[in-house]
Parts: structure tokens; sequence; C-alpha cells
């Protein structure tokens, strides 16, 4: 992770070098993260995706011609679910915080002097800094869970993921923008078979392995100065 994030700002120290022949703008990044999570291995476990948020730095360096530029980005996400067990309706939270460093080829046009339109599409880099034990919140809904009966499925300390986004530019400052994230990697797996999984939960589970993927949609404002 130090070294990715050394790479972030080897870009800009890059970026701020070439700015005499391409455009730099930085500025700061918000917006909201709608998880749209997907489980392989559960049963009678209802999954709500809640609304969770993202804010860090954004640098943009556009290249003098064909409207073409690289952006990129250093923020922390949090994404939150529900697991609602379907037979008691007994529900817990799971949240996850992130650093996710998102970075995208992106073309920009202008349709006019105050308004344009962008596409953009790169990888997206994420490490987990603190997110809820999914064992331990399954074991909480769980039926039969006895005190010291905890499950522990930790999610991945880092997985990749791919950005497709789109949006408008507004007074050459403003862009609000549209993004989804397709993962490539797993961000929690488990061999249930090999008997990590506790007695407890252990009726939440059908099949052999327990593994999830957590797609995004997102919502952003950024503005560059």
């Amino acid at each position: 992770m130090k070294n990715l994030i050394k790479m972030f700002f080897v870009i800009v120290c890059f970026c701020m070098v070439s700015q005499a022949q391409a455009q730099l703008n930085w500025g700061l990044k918000i917006g909201a993260n709608l998880s749209d999570a997907s489980f392989k291995g559960l049963k009678d476990v209802k999954v709500d995706n809640l609304s969770g948020f993202f804010v860090g730095p954004m640098i943009e360096f556009k290249f003098p011609v064909f409207g073409l530029g690289v952006d990129g980005s250093l923020l922390y996400s949090q994404t939150k679910m529900k697991f609602i067990n379907e037979t008691t309706n007994i529900g817990v939270t799971n949240k996850q915080h992130e650093l996710d460093i998102p970075v995208n080829l992106k073309w920009s046009h202008s349709l006019l002097k105050l308004i344009g339109i962008y596409l953009a599409a790169g990888p997206d880099f994420s490490f987990n800094l603190k997110s809820d034990n999914i064992g331990s919140d399954l074991a909480d809904i769980a039926v039969s869970t006895v005190q010291g009966d905890k499950a522990s499925i930790k999610r991945k300390a880092a997985n990749v993921g791919l950005n497709f986004g789109a949006g408008i530019i507004l007074v050459k400052h403003l862009q609000v923008g549209f993004n989804y994230n397709l993962p490539l990697t797993s961000s929690a797996r488990e061999d249930i078979k090999d008997g990590n999984v506790a007695n407890a939960i252990g009726t939440l589970f059908d099949g052999d392995t327990f593994d999830t993927k957590n797609k995004k949609w997102q919502i952003s404002v950024a503005y560059l100065f």
C-alpha cells in the first residue's frame, strides 16, 4: 500500500513538472457509495445494501490534444450493508472502511464555455483499513448462537476493480459524475468445508465455499482548481 501511495505522489510531481505543456488541476472529491454486494454460499439471509460515502484529494492531468487526460484520487471510503436472518427477521449492519486509489483515463469535450461532458475508465485499488467481521455479524443473527461460538470471516487486505464513469463539467471547475466499480477479486472468501465456520452459523451457509464481491455505484462531486 505504501508503494502505491508513493506512486500516487510521484504522478503528482510528474504532472507539476509537465504543467508547462499540459494542464494540471487538483482539488477535492466527495460522493456517495451504494453497495451492490453479491454473495455465494449464503442461504436464508437477506442482504440490504446501504449508502456510504467517500472523500479525498483528486488530481487531473489534461493532455493538449484530443481531449484526453488522466485523473487519480486518494479516497477514504465507507460502505455498509445489512444482513437479515429471513427466519427470525433479526438484522445486523456490517461496515467496511477502505482506502481507494482510482486511476482513470479520461476523455472530455466542451459543449459550451460553461459546460462539458466526460467519460472515464481505469483500475481501482482498494485497501481494507478497518471492517466488521462478517462471521461475527452472521453469528449475531444466527438462531442458535451461544457465547464464544464466533466464526471468523475477514475481508481481504486489498482488492482490485475497474471503474467506468461519465459526468458533466460546469464552469470548468465543477465535475458531477456517475461511476460504477466492477470488482475483479473477491473481498472475502472462506472454504466452509474445512471447518472454519462455527456450528452456530452453519445453518446460514449452503455449499462448500463462502465468497463475496462488492460492486459499487457512486455519485460524485469534485471541485478542481
